[in-house]
């Protein structure tokens, strides 16, 4: 595979402009990285959250074009998926090469599209030895189920043996939640905290995780955690960070809030992602065996130059699908 002394990317020019498509230098890599040829990039809500604030390269089948010399469990052409690192122009996604630690790249089994891949709990993680069972006899929270963290925390309470996985959604979701795992399934619109409870069936339940992160769903929380004598709020943004003001504190029921990162390529939290990306993998990994489903896709076309529909797409808001890009187009 040749390789172009140069590639077309995505830069924010300043902060709340618009995209521009520019050319810049294709990277060199180290002896422990690849170089990847992206033909498939999903949208998060932090992009456009970026877009508001950070001149940069905005930040999943892709194809590995180099490999550094210490790398030896990849092969150029290999179908492979990774996650970008936020603020690191060399190691974003929405461009059409970018350089990545081959340690965080997994292989992308047969079964799966390029867009299907490019469609991340405060618990043991189920790959890791013990975790497959630790949520026997428990139950775990998930607000906002369609979304795509929602999906994914599903699956993995579902990995990891929640008794009880309760979620909500709109009625057109349900099924499809069920399929992935959700034992209980309540309409986002119209359910109580009382049913919430409800769903639970007395077993311990202290993490509701928040996938949606907006006003009305932390004060569902908090009546759902108090009705349950307490527990804790686990969120994604750290503008969510900050204790929960409950309007009638009870200090029988204290609602506290965590915040997880989805960031696997922090330093931080390697000892996570490098073993998740290796479970995942390969043609033995979850995903090619289906026990973990990608996301359901809507690919934006034209390439890099769809992407600032792609974000507002995004923006507006989804339930159930992965909005994508495809860079080479």
């Amino acid at each position: 595979m040749s390789l172009p002394t140069s590639h077309l990317a995505a830069i924010l020019p300043a902060p709340r402009q618009k995209l521009e498509i520019k050319t810049r230098a294709t990277p060199s890599i180290s002896l422990d990285e690849v170089l990847i040829k992206i033909t498939a990039t999903a949208i998060n809500p932090i992009d456009w959250k970026f877009q508001d604030d950070f001149p940069d390269v905005l930040n999943y089948l892709h194809i590995i074009a180099q490999i550094g010399s210490d790398v030896t469990n990849f092969k150029i052409g290999d179908l492979v998926f990774f996650q970008g690192i936020i603020n690191k122009i060399e190691f974003s996604t929405f461009q059409q090469y970018c350089q990545i630690p081959a340690a965080l790249v997994g292989k992308t089994p047969d079964n799966l599209t390029d867009e299907q891949v490019a469609g991340g709990l405060g618990i043991q993680p189920p790959w890791s030895r013990g975790g497959e069972g630790a949520g026997k006899g428990k139950a775990l929270l998930v607000i906002g189920g369609s979304s795509s963290v929602g999906q994914y925390a599903v699956q993995m309470a579902r990995i990891s043996g929640f008794e009880r996985v309760v979620t909500n959604s709109s009625p057109a979701h349900f099924d499809a939640l069920k399929g992935l795992g959700a034992t209980h399934i309540l309409d986002r619109s119209t359910a109580t905290p009382e049913e919430y409870v409800k769903a639970v069936g007395g077993l311990e339940a202290i993490l509701v995780l928040d996938a949606i992160l907006i006003h009305s769903t932390r004060i569902l929380e908090i009546d759902i955690l108090q009705l349950l004598k307490g527990g804790d709020v686990v969120t994604l943004l750290p503008i969510y960070e900050e204790a929960i003001k409950v309007p009638n504190p009870d200090p029988e029921r204290e609602v506290r809030t965590k915040r997880i990162t989805g960031l696997g390529s922090l330093p931080g939290l390697r000892h996570l992602s490098e073993p998740l990306v290796k479970v995942m993998g390969g043609e033995d990994g979850w995903l090619a065996k289906g026990l973990l489903q990608p996301n359901k896709v809507e690919v934006v076309d034209g390439g890099l130059g769809g992407l600032e529909r792609a974000l507002e797409r995004n923006k507006k808001g989804l339930s159930g699908v992965k909005v994508v890009i495809r860079p080479q187009d």
